[in-house]
């Protein structure tokens, strides 16, 4: 007979594709969970982990199996959820994963105020790129991710939570800010700054001002990095220009404040929103997230009629 035990260490070498690090995890030894994913195999006739490969990987049967250990599992962890539910309880843990353009800004809106309200919830709060986010829910190493949207990925269900605009900043002696208008095809040329590759805000930015093409040529050098906050530290000293999230200027300094400007031919959006897999259980805390972050942000923020939203998948 399957047992849960077994169907946790398999789900565990599957993740960390090496069985000491597995066991590791799940507080035993490496002999009993290999010893439990033996018999395992032997009890249903098939070998689930080539063990010639390293790291160790499924095979195609394994694979098969694996999914439906993790789906199993998620069900089962369902029934706490449920017995919270009727108690009006909300506590346990809450594996969160926000990526790099949002942490900094939104995390110290929300986080107090969840925690006075829920006391009883453990928060684990990690920075990720979207990429990773998506693959460690799919693990079930993550409980939520806070990011951008649309994701069009199958297994994700999105939560939008509001709509911040995408802004201009630039050098305090750039021309940009003595423009009465500014459109979108004014910033298209080879002074923008822009994130390295896997970020999700370059790519808005990529595909709100058609810049597949451009070659940043009249930069003083190439910046791979992942802050914002970097980016205007360099264009405050080197000049230039770059898009930021509206998160992002509430923090700016007010002497700063004249280095922002908004689009005068449209509103783009990006939408940020909490992101898990259909086999996710702990709805209460995730409701009670949103409405916490919600909550935390200025009000129109909420309106997404206000702009277009900028995809970047």
């Amino acid at each position: 007979m399957v047992t849960f035990i077994q169907l946790e260490y398999i789900v565990a070498v599957d993740t960390y594709r090496h069985f000491a690090t597995a066991a590791e995890k799940c507080f035993v030894t490496q002999p009993t969970l290999s010893m439990q994913i033996k018999k395992l195999e032997e009890q249903l006739d098939v070998i689930i982990f080539d063990r010639t490969k390293q790291p160790v990987i499924p095979t195609e049967q394994g694979k098969k199996i694996i999914e439906q250990a993790r789906i199993a599992l998620q069900e089962a962890k369902k029934i706490d959820e449920i017995v919270k539910d009727v108690k009006e309880e909300v506590s346990g843990a809450l594996r969160i994963a926000v990526i790099p353009t949002i942490a900094p800004y939104l995390l110290p809106l929300f986080t107090g105020d969840y925690k006075r309200k829920h006391p009883n919830v453990k928060l684990k709060i990690e920075e990720q790129v979207t990429e990773k986010i998506v693959e460690n829910l799919e693990k079930d190493l993550l409980d939520v991710g806070i990011l951008v949207t649309p994701l069009h990925e199958k297994q994700i269900i999105e939560k939008p939570l509001f709509y911040e605009e995408m802004l201009i900043y630039s050098n305090k002696n750039h021309p940009l800010l003595t423009k009465p208008v500014i459109q979108v095809g004014d910033i298209a040329t080879s002074e923008i700054w822009l994130l390295n590759d896997g970020h999700c805000f370059r790519h808005q930015v990529v595909n709100l001002c058609d810049l597949h093409d451009l070659e940043s040529d009249d930069l003083p050098f190439d910046f791979e990095g992942g802050s914002l906050e970097t980016l205007m530290r360099i264009i405050d000293k080197e000049g230039g220009y770059t898009l930021i999230p509206e998160l992002a200027e509430e923090v700016i300094p007010t002497e700063r404040q004249r280095q922002v400007r908004h689009f005068t031919n449209m509103v783009p959006l990006r939408e940020v929103a909490l992101v898990f897999t259909r086999r996710f259980a702990k709805t209460k805390m995730i409701d009670r997230l949103a409405e916490v972050i919600k909550a935390s942000v200025p009000k129109h923020y909420l309106d997404k009629s206000r702009g277009t939203i900028v995809e970047w998948k």
